[in-house]
């Protein structure tokens, strides 16, 4: 399994809206004893588990996220892994403050990194973990490159607490349990 955070690399970056991926994907590494090098040729932060018997890489590109297909596509092309080895966690602002959307595929929803992910797997059908970060403002450029409230990281670390858990019952039990059991 490919598990993917979406988000920008940099201190700057580190606890804006926008790198909600980073941080889920880092309760996951956490969880599993797993640490982040990175990794230039393959352009992202990689971290590596077990789990299941198999090999599990977490990654967090380092391009950007309206270029984060370009890491995407060369860890899957490295580790020869297809589509549905791919899993993509990231921001979605037509959600709630810390509602969960699993889906199997879909659109890109205007999201960048996701349009980018789709242009470089050349296909939609990827699963993702959508996690709401409020509706945005007129703004959206400056609202999610904005940080959480105290308040907003405190809603958003009950999400976080669950992310071990969805991808090691994805991992065993499939996306459809995942659906049923964390959609919402």
């Amino acid at each position: 399994m490919i598990i993917v955070g979406l988000g920008n690399p940099g201190e700057k970056y580190e606890k804006t809206r926008h790198n909600i991926g980073f941080m889920f994907v880092d309760r996951v590494a956490l969880a599993n004893r797993a640490s982040f090098k990175l990794d230039k040729k393959l352009k992202c932060m990689l971290a590596e588990f077990t789990l299941n018997g198999e090999k599990h890489f977490i990654v967090k590109p380092v391009t950007y996220m309206n270029l984060s297909g370009e890491a995407v596509r060369a860890v899957a092309d490295y580790y020869k892994k297809t589509v549905d080895d791919v899993i993509v966690i990231y921001d979605d602002m037509d959600l709630d403050l810390g509602k969960v959307r699993i889906r199997k595929n879909g659109s890109s929803g205007g999201h960048n990194g996701i349009k980018s992910i789709i242009a470089h797997l050349n296909t939609d059908n990827f699963k993702r973990i959508r996690i709401g970060i409020g509706h945005k403002p007129a703004d959206a450029i400056d609202y999610v490159l904005g940080c959480f409230s105290k308040a907003d990281q405190n809603i958003l670390n009950e999400v976080f607490d669950k992310a071990p858990n969805m991808i090691d019952d994805l991992i065993y039990k499939g996306i459809d349990y995942i659906m049923n059991h964390y959609n919402g």
